[in-house]
């Protein structure tokens, strides 16, 4: 399987949140690329994030950036 825009869009996102910190969440403002806002959304509909520009990860979310996390942590070692 290979990853589609949509699926990198995604786990764009998912990198963007800070796993050190439970408090903080994201914010995709309204000028923010159209590929982001819809991935935001689309992260919403799948029950990753609670809010539809961002917000909070939940429990499954917060899986997703972890794992989203550590591959691009294994991928980018030299």
């Amino acid at each position: 399987m290979k990853l589609d825009q949509h699926m990198i869009d995604e786990l764009n996102v998912l990198l963007q949140f800070d796993l050190s910190n439970t408090q903080q969440g994201i914010k995709v403002h309204h000028d923010a690329d159209s590929n982001v806002a819809d991935a935001a959304n689309r992260l919403f509909e799948k029950g990753l994030i609670d809010q539809i520009d961002g917000g909070y990860l939940t429990p499954m979310g917060r899986t997703a950036a972890e794992h989203a996390q550590a591959l691009t942590h294994l991928i980018n070692k030299s």
